[in-house]
């Protein structure tokens, strides 16, 4: 594998004479190199029944607009497997969908997003190296090379390269990956992310309102990070999180919330909390029709 590394190179002493010039000590190399392409690349993975499939994708086009690739069935595990495949691209957010027609191969189902890497094989050794563990090894797909990994907490991401790199419009709105962790994790997970991503902390909330994990009787903490890879939020609490939180692994920000729900509840799909305040923005927890749920949020007063 290649790994990136910029090296400084010390200065030599010329001659005999002895230089009055303090010495500064080398590094031994800088940070790790940013494989990061665009948040217009990043996908969550949906994982529906294949007979709710179709009415999935034109749910959650008709809530969000956007366009579709062409749907197919594919081999898209290094073990045998069949799975009708489609990726969606909105204004608000890319989504890969997949609905098994066979059983679903162990590391996979449980990752929750795909981020498109510049090189699969430097970005694997900086992930490792950032604390990072393979679910298994780099393997071919059908379009490029893929790897699962997993961050303190138990947070399972997929990393992808395509052979053919693709072309997608910029997006209206940045989503954002939900992660919810308890602080025996949190610390961990968030100095990984950090410096794998070169994440820049946008806030770091320790008093963050507990109607966040549907608790209005305490508080949570609340971290906000931006990157190449887009937004990523770290709600960090007792673990005790009422149904359906923690398994909204995305947040879709919209520029009128009352607007997207009367479109999602008119595609099918079920408004399970919300619109409630969750501090700087309104929010609301919506699962879609095979069971995909996600938070739609937009600035408060919007």
């Amino acid at each position: 594998m290649i790994i990136r590394i910029k090296t400084l190179i010390t200065a030599s002493l010329i001659g005999l004479a002895v230089s009055t010039t303090p010495v500064v000590p080398a590094q031994a190399a800088t940070k790790a190199a940013d494989y990061s392409v665009g948040p217009q690349y990043d996908t969550t993975h949906v994982y529906v029944p294949a007979a709710d499939f179709d009415r999935f994708v034109t749910s959650f086009v008709a809530t969000f607009g956007g366009t579709t690739s062409k749907q197919g069935v594919f081999q898209v595990t290094p073990t045998p497997s069949q799975t009708i495949s489609q990726l969606v691209l909105t204004p608000a957010g890319s989504i890969s969908v997949f609905g098994f027609k066979t059983p679903i191969p162990y590391p996979f189902g449980a990752e929750r997003t795909g981020y498109l890497v510049t090189d699969i094989d430097a970005a694997v050794e900086a992930a490792r190296k950032a604390g990072a563990v393979r679910m298994l090894t780099t393997f071919p797909d059908p379009i490029g090379r893929d790897v699962v990994v997993q961050w303190a907490g138990g947070v399972n991401m997929q990393l992808y390269w395509h052979t053919t790199k693709p072309n997608y419009a910029p997006l209206s709105t940045v989503p954002e990956n939900r992660v919810y962790l308890t602080a025996d994790a949190a610390d961990a997970f968030l100095a990984q992310w950090k410096s794998f991503a070169h994440g820049t902390i946008v806030s770091d909330e320790r008093a963050a309102p507990g109607t966040e994990i549907g608790r209005p009787d305490t508080t949570v903490r609340r971290v906000r990070i931006r990157s190449g890879y887009g937004k990523l939020v770290l709600i960090v609490s007792d673990g005790a999180l009422p149904w359906p939180y923690g398994r909204d692994m995305t947040g879709y920000e919209v520029s009128d919330l009352k607007a997207t729900l009367d479109k999602a509840t008119a595609a099918g799909a079920t408004i399970i909390n919300g619109p409630y305040d969750a501090g700087d923005r309104k929010a609301a927890i919506v699962q879609f029709p095979g069971g995909y749920i996600a938070e739609i949020h937009a600035a408060a007063g919007r």
